[in-house]
């Protein structure tokens, strides 16, 4: 058994750092649903914990579709059997679990870092095992460094423990990873702390890539899974749903979730096994209950998405296998004060009875079952998690990387206010350049000043820090960052005064840029449109400031608006795809068809480096092409006749073509 810390490089495209921009804008996110037609016994939180925005963070959409060769920091976990490769630069993920007896990946490893807009933040990427903690969605630092130490067991077995403070929820999460000498399976230990004095909403997604396999089968011990039809929770028979059994991924035709109902007593397991009876298994103690199973379907769309998460000429194929805290990712659940939640995870392989997991279902529940059992007996591994306490309480031996150092804040904030500090355990590190200005505010009651266009290098969001910076010393950064903290809790009238007074003291970029958000806040769009177009006059250079702005625009119908400023910008501003795509539909709507066609198939294709998951604006902007040009002949064309090319297509809720 052995802990290494390594170089690892790998093809990566730049991330260009964070928005420049507040993220005011309302989360986008396929899981908030609007109902649930559930029974009274089901217990779900269905709506529980939904946010607004994610503000106080920033988002992570500046990166590019580059390929460079790139070193990050590996930290690899290895005996006789596995072999774990862990990126604690990428959220602490693990990219690589290598089953040395097999001589098989058990994982889906994207062959690059390939940042796509699927995250709470925007990126995010394909590939290994994501650990989500806070909010509904892939969390906040899935492509950020998070803390990394090495520790150890009683045995001496060393120990990854890779640990972070979520601001949101005001809550620390801890995972500790180990591989015991004789061990088959990689075990997790991990642990979130609320250490607030409130109930708070909380989430936990394990999430596991796995390599597709049409003919192999998603084994869990369950007969009825929640989904998400036409924006509804309801519930479906499993295996065979709607004529398809559902527990063989590839079956599914569309982009679709399905949460399954494991009963109380039933072991939590989810396990992915091929036609030979081979295959990933992950299990956890009983705290984790639920399972899901995500597949991007057989459509176009959905292989195209694929394809777009990955380095060029790869297809990408995978299929998510997941485990949560609650049953459904509709959903949080309610974490009581000064609390602490811990439950045991393992990952590796098994090998079943290929003819019972591929038959029967309740044969194939039961073999599988069994076969865990004998790996991983339940009742062992819940004594493992109790005897790995205070391993789990102490601290760390050797530091490996740092990730943020806003616990390292919080602890200050702690410790002037007299105080319980958090996590005494954990080490947070020193302080950067976005936690500084608040140590400042906390030390001398003023928050430093900023140059006209110099961007607040972080925000905040906290009710303690928003009484601190209400009692402090008048200036114009201070009604600046209370004006976005007023509007990420909807005070829209009480942001106006705050940016009033902000704008007497100085007329900034971001300034303007907040006060647009007031305006498309209260509706008025022409307003919004006007003021962030001010905005990016300050700042022409700023990409952010010049989407926003641009799309604000798009929305009031300003398209000659857009086509003056599209057509002025800097060279870097044009090039973003964002910005360009904004661009074509403005000349579309000014009837200027073949420049807006020019820009769609500028450089072999217009890509949207960030486009959202759900998101079809290039797939409509082509159909729109399409249609417009039907017009100029005098026809009328059913936007279902289109035939999108591949690389424009990212609709993930339409069926393979026959």
């Amino acid at each position: 058994m052995s802990l290494t810390v390594h170089s690892v490089t790998l093809p990566s495209a730049n991330f260009n750092g964070e928005s420049t921009l507040p993220s005011l804008y309302e989360m986008s996110n396929v899981q908030y649903l609007a109902e649930s037609r559930l029974d009274e016994d089901d217990e779900l939180f269905v709506g529980y914990g939904g946010l607004p925005s994610i503000f106080p963070y920033r988002m992570q959409d500046l990166y590019d579709r580059a390929d460079t060769p790139t070193e990050y920091i590996g930290v690899t976990l290895e005996n006789e059997y596995l072999k774990a490769l862990f990126l604690p630069e990428l959220g602490g993920r693990l990219w690589s679990l290598y089953d040395k007896i097999a001589g098989r990946e058990l994982l889906y490893t994207n062959p690059m870092v390939r940042p796509c807009n699927l995250a709470v933040r925007n990126a995010w990427l394909a590939g290994g095992i994501e650990f989500n903690c806070g909010m509904i969605g892939h969390h906040p630092f899935t492509c950020s460094p998070i803390h990394a130490v090495k520790t150890t067991l009683a045995d001496g077995t060393p120990v990854l423990r890779m640990y972070e403070y979520e601001r949101i929820r005001g809550a620390v999460y801890q995972m500790d990873f180990f591989l015991p000498e004789t061990s088959r399976v990689l075990y997790g230990r991990m642990r979130i702390v609320n250490p607030t004095r409130e109930t708070v909403p909380m989430y936990w997604w394990t999430n596991m890539a796995v390599r597709e396999n049409p003919e192999a089968r998603d084994v869990i011990d369950a007969t009825e899974t929640y989904n998400n039809k036409d924006g509804i929770v309801g519930k479906n028979p499993v295996p065979i749903s709607e004529g398809i059994d559902i527990t063989y991924p590839s079956n599914n035709p569309i982009a679709i979730d399905y949460f399954w109902k494991i009963p109380p007593t039933s072991r939590k397991y989810t396990a992915y096994i091929d036609k030979q009876g081979y295959g990933f298994i992950q299990s956890s103690t009983a705290r984790l209950k639920g399972r899901k199973l995500f597949v991007w379907g057989q459509g176009e769309g959905g292989k195209r998405w694929q394809e777009f998460l990955t380095q060029d000429g790869h297809d990408g194929r995978y299929v998510e296998i997941q485990a949560g805290l609650a049953h459904t990712q509709y959903e949080c659940i309610p974490m009581p004060p000064k609390t602490a939640w811990e439950w045991l995870e393992t990952y590796g392989a098994i090998q079943a009875d290929p003819a019972k997991v591929h038959g029967d279902w309740a044969d194939a529940r039961a073999d599988v079952g069994a076969r865990l059992e004998s790996l991983v007996p339940a009742a062992e591994l819940e004594a493992m998690l109790t005897a790995t306490k205070p391993m789990a309480l102490s601290p760390a031996e050797t530091r490996i990387c740092f990730g943020s150092a806003w616990g390292t804040l919080e602890n200050l904030r702690r410790e002037k206010a007299s105080q319980p500090l958090m996590c005494p355990h954990l080490d947070f590190g020193a302080l950067t350049e976005a936690e500084t200005p608040w140590a400042t505010l906390l030390e001398t009651d003023c928050l430093p000043v900023l140059e006209e266009t110099e961007v607040p290098p972080s925000w905040m969001l906290q009710k303690e820090w928003t009484t601190i910076l209400e009692s402090s010393v008048p200036c114009h950064e201070k009604y600046l960052h209370l004006a976005a903290i007023y509007m990420a809790e909807r005070r829209l009238n009480d942001a106006a005064e705050a940016l009033a007074q902000a704008l007497t003291r100085a007329v900034t970029p971001i300034a303007l840029f907040l006060k647009a958000q007031v305006f498309r806040m209260a509706g008025d769009m022409t307003a919004a449109a006007d003021t962030a177009l001010e905005a990016y006059r300050l700042l022409p250079s700023d990409i952010s400031l010049a989407r926003q702005s641009l799309a604000l625009a798009l929305r009031a119908k300003k398209h000659e608006a857009i086509i003056r400023a599209y057509e002025s910008a800097p060279a870097t501003v044009q090039a973003d795809g964002r910005v360009s795509m904004t661009y074509a539909f403005a000349l579309l709507c000014e009837g200027k068809v073949d420049k807006a066609e020019a820009v769609l198939y500028r450089d072999g294709g217009l890509s949207v480096t960030d486009i959202r998951e759900g998101e079809i604006s290039l797939t409509s902007l082509y159909i729109d092409i399409q249609k417009k040009r039907a017009e100029m002949r005098g026809e009328i064309l059913d936007p279902a006749d289109v035939d999108v090319p591949r690389q424009f297509d990212f609709r993930m809720n339409v069926p393979k073509k026959k």
